[in-house]
């Protein structure tokens, strides 16, 4: 089973179920009556969003998106420090 993030939508929701075993995690659209989610997948649709942040503030360093390094052990080290870097700046 697959779990996707993706806007609410009943049919959509069926349609994935059934023919492809995927398992729709979605915010609730504003003045549903019912709610076929419980609120433990939508924390990891949460979660998604800081997974995603961190990707994009770490584009922002042009030495992480190009990797000059050619050895595996510098490029972990410069993405640690940029990482280290996101996160003083985010305070």
């Amino acid at each position: 089973m697959r779990i996707v993030p993706a806007f609410d939508a009943d049919k959509l929701d069926e349609r994935l179920w059934h023919q492809q075993g995927v398992k729709l995690i979605a915010p609730h659209r504003q003045g549903r009556k019912t709610k076929p989610q419980d609120g433990r997948e939508l924390r990891r649709y949460r979660r998604r969003w800081k997974v995603e942040r961190l990707f994009a503030w770490l584009q922002n360093f042009r030495r992480v998106v190009t990797r000059y390094e050619v050895r595996a052990e510098k490029f972990l080290g410069f993405l640690h420090l940029n990482c280290f870097l996101v996160l003083l700046r985010r305070f």
